[in-house]
């Protein structure tokens, strides 16, 4: 398997180039040359556990990176901290069967991808005798998560921008509560979008990069986008009655990352009838998907704050498919919207982004109605972000079964959850004991310069 850039500048990279690599070095994204099929394998596929799922699914991308005695090793590993042995379920509520991915040790769907991304970093900077100093942005639930799937190795240091009072005080408590001494929390005075335009910028400087040894565990990452391939699949194996049956899938998403997993597993030849983006008021992907037109607006703070993003950074994967994978067209679209803040799909380009996607916008108050119904009628806790999803849903006809997925546990979000019920949600131990930890964090103005200068300041001790 080689992997190349969707800007044409990179190409025959190996598995583990492009993991190490992050973001392409032509300002791309890093995708395979090919996919591979996975038709025949269903049938097959439909009784394996998800460890065993995950490592078919993983050994296709990985190639000679990863000896596949290493790479079973490294999945047990990472998954002995999720609270469930289905590492997944799938629950049905109602009618909608809902994938629950927050039984991680953050109580975030991140943690699927990003507890196996440490173990994999690891392994690979063991091998070439390398270090790694990984910068990222999250809107909330990303942070966590890397920063749980990397603290304590030597190998790996960690900078993570997160924008100040905009994400809700558990994930900020789950950031700034690990003081490891290769953890640095970054609070920056803007928003999310303006966190991971300072990422890339820094990422887009090449010498920068290579002198600082960056690395990426956003879902600029290849590895984050297929680690999470696998959940789709493992999902229609519960759900569908047989290998052949499609299944409908609905996806809170804001980055775009999380639903191009799901496309991706359908391009693989997993039977997905419809995939439904779920956005919130935060809607630029739906006015994508609705009239053909991309462009920011300033980013509204809402119930579901992992989603208020109005730059979708995993979107040229898919433009790069929309466009037969020509990189000319694909640099003369981000070109456009690099200049303008804008760009408009027309034609077919239009007609068969629409064909592949559905999208739905739901707003606060019908949030709040959804966690309320759900809890209501069916005794069953959505977190806002889950409850997009789930209302996305209800709004899409199909005779096949429909998957919702659950990206977070509701005690994230207490202040939802107590609004839709009256009640704040039972909290795990684990989520309270933070409130009585100490805590580390650097707050910076939201600009490249400040974090440069934060990185060339912060010099790691195997220096």
């Amino acid at each position: 398997m080689k992997y190349c850039s969707t800007r044409g500048g990179v190409s025959e990279l190996n598995f583990d180039d492009a993991v190490m690599m992050g973001l392409a070095e032509d300002g791309g994204l890093l995708i395979p040359q090919e996919l591979p099929s996975i038709k025949e394998k269903l049938q097959d596929w439909r009784s394996l556990t998800y460890q065993d799922l995950c490592l078919e699914v993983l050994d296709l991308f990985v190639g000679e990176s990863v000896d596949r005695s290493k790479l079973k090793a490294m999945i047990q590993q990472s998954y002995r901290s999720f609270r469930t042995s289905s590492i997944t379920p799938v629950v049905q509520v109602s009618s909608i069967h809902v994938l629950e991915l927050f039984h991680g040790p953050t109580y975030a769907f991140k943690d699927v991808a990003l507890q196996l991304l440490g173990n994999l970093f690891e392994c690979l900077l063991n091998r070439r005798g390398e270090r790694l100093r990984i910068l990222g942005a999250t809107s909330g639930d990303t942070g966590s998560a890397a920063i749980h799937g990397v603290r304590h190795r030597k190998n790996l240091e960690i900078f993570m921008l997160h924008p100040f009072g905009r994400v809700s005080p558990i994930q900020e408590l789950q950031m700034v509560t690990v003081t490891d001494e290769n953890v640095h929390n970054l609070a920056v005075d803007g928003t999310f979008d303006d966190a991971q335009n300072i990422v890339k910028a820094l990422f887009n400087d090449v010498e920068f990069k290579k002198t600082q040894r960056l690395g990426a565990v956003n879902s600029i990452n290849w590895a984050r986008v297929l680690a999470q391939i696998v959940y789709y699949i493992y999902a229609h194996c519960r759900v569908a009655p047989s290998a052949e049956s499609p299944v409908v899938f609905s996806v809170p998403t804001g980055n775009f990352g999380n639903v191009l997993a799901g496309y991706y597993a359908q391009q693989m030849g997993l039977p997905v009838e419809k995939l439904i983006v779920a956005t919130n008021s935060n809607d630029i992907l739906h006015r994508l998907f609705i009239k053909g037109e991309y462009y920011q607006e300033g980013v509204q703070e809402t119930l579901s704050p992992s989603m208020d993003i109005q730059i979708s950074s995993n979107l040229e994967r898919y433009l790069y498919d929309l466009c037969d994978k020509d990189p000319k067209i694909l640099r003369s679209w981000m070109m456009e919207f690099q200049a303008s803040g804008k760009l408009t799909l027309t034609g077919n380009h239009l007609k068969k982004a629409q064909a592949q996607f559905e999208s739905v916008r739901v707003d606060d108050e019908e949030t709040v109605a959804t966690i309320q119904e759900v809890h209501s009628k069916h005794g069953y806790l959505l977190d806002p972000h889950s409850a997009v999803g789930y209302a996305a849903a209800q709004k899409i006809s199909s005779s096949s079964p429909v998957i919702s997925l659950a990206c977070a546990h509701p005690a994230k979000f207490a202040g939802a959850i107590e609004r839709a019920t009256g009640n704040p949600p039972p909290e795990p131990s684990e989520l309270a004991s933070l409130r009585n930890r100490d805590t580390r964090c650097h707050r910076l103005p939201a600009t490249s310069e400040a974090v440069r200068d934060f990185l060339e300041k912060t010099v790691p001790k195997y220096d």
